[in-house]
């Protein structure tokens, strides 16, 4: 699993490439919590690069999702790739975090 970080016009976008499974729950659950400070936390997970979820990656969205909308801010979803949107349709993960084909749209929502 690899995590890149990048901010685009102030939102952090957090690009996941691999596998987010048990063993690569740790990073991606840092990766994805929303940073501290005043600001409101804004982010995208860019998941165009992720080729396998679990239901571990399912509690860690469902997770980030809940602490960004805590603190005021949002967490969307942008670029997922079939298998992978598959998974979270089946438990509607998709109706509760908003989901986009690429970051650009995420980005503009």
């Amino acid at each position: 699993m690899t995590v890149v970080h990048s901010t685009v016009d102030g939102v952090r976008v957090v690009a996941l490439h691999g596998e987010l499974d048990q063993g690569t729950h740790d990073c991606v659950g840092e990766a994805l919590k929303p940073p501290g400070g005043d600001a409101s936390p804004r982010t995208v997970a860019d998941l165009s690069g992720l080729t396998f979820m679990d239901s571990s990656g399912i509690n860690l969205l469902i997770a980030a999702h809940r602490a960004a909308v805590e603190a005021d801010g949002w967490l969307r979803v942008a670029g997922t790739q079939a298998p992978v949107l598959r998974v979270m349709q089946l438990v509607g993960i998709d109706t509760l975090i908003p989901c986009h084909p690429t970051v650009r749209e995420a980005l503009e929502d």
